[in-house]
């Protein structure tokens, strides 16, 4: 199988080289050449997709199956998907859950309406986005764009740092601010089966909109801290604390205090979407032992956090120590 990779150093896009690989699959990847490596074996074009004639590397390629994980202007999947309609057999773009209109509804299925976006926006937020990537790879594609919603995303190489940030606070030991409650449901994707999957499916020609993240209640938050606080061997003890004396003191769930979204919050939806959908398509998830041991395994190599190949994070995440203490000691 011939794979295109529209980026490739970044977090899915890395995972998606190596899953390929690990395949003994023929994979090039295209970007500036300007951040990362990448593994032996694997072809390098170099452009710079958002400029005028940034695409011209492209010309005279032919691939089985194509991967795009932009995130910024629709235009730029747009474009790239033209560029490759005739040398590529299917079009995978890796899109968001955000892209469902407010409000959403708990089990949210994909047929349900996304935000107001175009294929030919040169801006946007994130999930207008994300959704007029959706429309640019579905304008050109048609049936063959596969758009794979991702919901969180967890695991090796993580570069917004939502899972890192637990575990280095817990890795520091000491009370540790656990929101709870326990028993609370988390709803997360994994990366490598996230790219597992996709590229599954790109390949038997699958194409429309999947949700795909594991089942509401895969894991919960009191699973999640106990395997970090095990996996680190910190000694780390978790002051487990109601949710409205935290949303009180002003702190931001799934920013403040990642992953943590709690019951009755507008965002809740996050972590409760349907995804029978993608299940029937033949999604399985790995248990979060594996993503908690591997992502502390792999922090603990890199030392830590990588930027976002080359992009500002979206979000800065993770609670001050100051405001963690005031908490604890109220």
């Amino acid at each position: 199988m011939r794979l295109l990779v529209l980026g490739g150093t970044g977090f899915v896009g890395g995972a998606t080289v190596a899953e390929a690989l690990r395949r003994d699959w023929s994979v090039t990847v295209f970007n500036r050449g300007l951040h990362g490596a990448v593994p032996p074996g694997v072809h390098r074009l170099r452009g710079d997709r958002a400029a005028p004639d940034g695409l011209a590397a492209l010309a005279g390629g032919e691939w089985d199956l194509a991967v795009d994980t932009w995130d910024s202007a629709p235009r730029v999947v747009r474009d790239a998907a033209r560029a490759l309609v005739g040398s590529v057999g299917h079009y995978a773009y890796i899109s968001s859950g955000s892209v469902y209109a407010m409000p959403v509804p708990a089990q949210v299925g994909e047929e349900a309406p996304t935000v107001e976006a175009s294929a030919d926006a040169v801006d946007g937020d994130y999930a207008q986005c994300k959704a007029g990537g959706e429309l640019a790879a579905t304008e050109v594609f048609g049936e063959r764009a596969l758009l794979v919603r991702a919901g969180l995303i967890l695991g090796p190489g993580e570069d917004i740092g939502r899972l890192p940030w637990w575990l280095q606070r817990v890795a520091r030991g000491g009370d540790v601010l656990a929101p709870g409650p326990a028993d609370l449901p988390v709803q997360y994707i994994d990366v490598r089966d996230l790219v597992a999957w996709t590229l599954d499916r790109a390949a038997e020609g699958v194409g429309g909109a999947f949700n795909v993240i594991s089942h509401p209640g895969h894991t919960t938050m009191g699973e999640l801290l106990d395997t970090v606080v095990a996996v680190t061997g910190s000694g780390a003890r978790l002051r487990w604390t109601d949710p409205a004396p935290i949303l009180a003191a002003g702190v931001v769930p799934w920013n403040d205090l990642p992953i943590w979204v709690p019951e009755g919050h507008e965002f809740r939806w996050l972590q409760e979407r349907g995804v029978r959908k993608a299940y029937a398509a033949g999604l399985t998830c790995r248990p979060v032992a594996d993503t908690v041991a591997d992502t502390w395994r792999w922090l603990r190599a890199v030392g830590s956090v990588p930027p976002r190949a080359g992009r500002p994070a979206r979000v800065t995440v993770g609670l001050d120590p100051e405001r963690e203490g005031a908490l604890l000691a109220a």
